[in-house]
């Protein structure tokens, strides 16, 4: 069986500045591959020796977009490609240099991941890189209920697309669904549209009590807070040296406890692992490009600092 498995859409970015328009993959299951594939590779004594997870992305996308794939085949991770008609399609407008100020529309959309695409999957953790609200319909959640570790990032599920506009908008079948999550990260505001909760505390709470095992709530550069079998745990957020790009932090936060989850580490340890791989990637533009040892050293020079 696989330790690890993500599902979900490779995007093509467009990302139109007053300088120029640049074409990039992105998504969460782009950021997910190309982060655990730098910390498999990293942890390798040996060029041919398998790293010690085994990982596999399923995506589904437009063949006009296949580069994208033969580029993760290229550097070793494992793609499976359910054909699509169209690929996720965002277009990311800054009309200054200010990166606040962004209009973001959605040319096109792929097709959804329906039951019979996930009818073979199974591994010990299964990822949902969720982007748009109906890209993991009920019916696939609750397939993929029991076939491992399912974690979700709710970002995806409190977006829906009209026309080309996005919207934000609260999870309409949350309560049933989330009988069938076992991991769900949130970041602050996601979670009081899902709780109605403004205390983070309760919010988690409630999560829990509607079945969700492990509550991963990213709070920006004010760290995380995790909730597990009725304990909260406070874990920091690690000053980077350089603050770079932001893009893709919170799916290189879930990439980096998922990791540390599935080798067997603790709730505590695996929050603070996902902390120092955000953190190093915040340093660069990208997908996590780092190492196992850099994260472990990030936690060790700082553990004692926060308590």
């Amino acid at each position: 069986m696989l330790d690890i498995c993500c599902i979900g859409h490779i995007t093509l970015d467009k990302i139109v500045t007053p300088n120029q328009t640049v074409f990039l993959p992105g998504g969460t299951s782009y950021y997910f591959s190309y982060g655990i594939n730098s910390l498999f590779q990293s942890t390798r004594v040996k060029p041919s020796q398998k790293p010690q997870l085994s990982y596999k992305l399923l995506t589904s996308l437009a063949e006009s977009e296949m580069h994208s794939v033969r580029d993760m085949q290229g550097i070793g991770i494992d793609v499976e490609v359910v054909p699509s008609r169209k690929t996720v399609y965002f277009e990311n407008i800054y009309l200054s240099s200010n990166t606040n100020e962004r209009t973001q529309r959605v040319r096109d959309k792929a097709d959804p991941f329906t039951v019979d695409k996930v009818k073979d999957v199974e591994a010990r953790y299964i990822v949902l890189g969720s982007l748009l609200a109906d890209d993991f319909p009920l019916e696939t959640l609750r397939a993929l209920h029991g076939k491992g570790t399912l974690v979700v990032d709710a970002q995806g599920y409190l977006r829906e697309v009209r026309g080309e506009e996005v919207y934000a908008v609260d999870w309409k079948e949350k309560r049933e669904a989330l009988q069938y999550v076992d991991v769900l990260k949130v970041n602050e505001s996601e979670a009081e549209v899902l709780t109605g909760e403004k205390d983070l505390h309760d919010a988690a709470r409630r999560l829990a009590e509607w079945g969700v095992k492990e509550v991963l709530l990213t709070l920006g550069s004010f760290g995380s807070i995790i909730y597990a079998d009725g304990k909260f745990y406070d874990i920091p957020a690690y000053e980077p040296l350089l603050l770079v790009d932001a893009t893709g932090c919170g799916d290189t936060y879930t990439m980096g406890y998922v990791y540390r989850r599935a080798q067997g580490a603790s709730v505590e340890e695996s929050g603070h692992f996902a902390a120092a791989v955000s953190t190093i990637k915040l340093e660069h533009s990208g997908p996590f490009a780092s190492s196992e040892s850099r994260a472990m050293e990030l936690v060790e020079r700082n553990r004692g600092k926060f308590q």
